[in-house]
């Protein structure tokens, strides 16, 4: 079975927008394990601007499931992760003033840097993932940098797939199976929803875990609109 790891960087964004501590972000993290969630995902940014350097510290005790933290392996986030040691650290390479991540890394171009970054990581005993686009030379050069798994980058198949484009999945499907015949782990993410996770689960051979944010807390904030809307009238009759 696919392992769900919730990216709770919007609970951060939320919090932050209005200071204070509401939403409360270790709460929510201890909740959604306990709802089942197989892990939990943050995604700290230079600017901090939503997962704060010590959100990943408070995290830390409170995470029983597997505990993933991503972002650019720039030198405070490499010391922050080597002091914080989650189970995995996914590499991507956003910019500094990304909104959000938009590309997978070129393995080829970057090999030497990922590999000196992925061999620390790995020498602290901590499970290594890299983003990459769905291209077969991005899978080679992963197993060259020498990464544990890789990260399939979703947005275009989750964009094709709303316009009823089905065969976007196959790019993923090729570089899922040269994954599998070089011994590499799958996870996944980027714009996968309660639309789309089925169809792309179901057709991606092995595929270890997938981490959802934005479309997961904007649906769980949808659905569950009308029960607090009426909790709230029962409580003013």
């Amino acid at each position: 079975m696919t392992k769900l790891s919730v990216n709770i960087n919007k609970i951060a964004t939320l919090r932050n927008a209005r200071g204070g501590d509401v939403p409360n972000l270790v709460k929510f993290a201890k909740d959604v394990q306990n709802f089942g969630a197989q892990g939990i995902t943050i995604h700290p940014r230079p600017d901090q601007r939503h997962i704060r350097y010590q959100d990943a510290r408070d995290l830390k005790p409170i995470v029983h499931t597997e505990y993933n933290i991503e972002g650019n392996p720039i030198k405070k986030f490499m010391d922050l992760v080597l002091e914080v040691q989650p189970t995995q650290v996914t590499l991507v390479p956003d910019a500094v003033d990304a909104i959000t991540s938009n590309a997978g890394w070129d393995t080829i171009k970057h090999k030497d840097f990922l590999t000196e970054v992925i061999t620390e990581f790995k020498n602290h005993g901590i499970r290594t993932s890299i983003f990459v686009d769905p291209v077969i030379e991005m899978i080679d050069g992963a197993k060259e940098v020498g990464t544990d798994r890789i990260e399939l980058y979703t947005e275009e198949f989750a964009h094709q797939y709303s316009l009823g484009n089905e065969k976007a999945i196959q790019p993923y499907i090729n570089c899922a199976n040269r994954a599998n015949e070089l011994g590499i782990g799958i996870n996944a993410g980027h714009d996968l929803s309660l639309e789309n996770i089925a169809f792309f689960a179901k057709k991606i051979p092995n595929l270890l875990e997938v981490s959802i944010g934005h479309a997961l807390i904007a649906e769980s904030i949808y659905l569950g609109v009308d029960n607090v809307v009426n909790m709230y009238l029962n409580k003013l009759k």
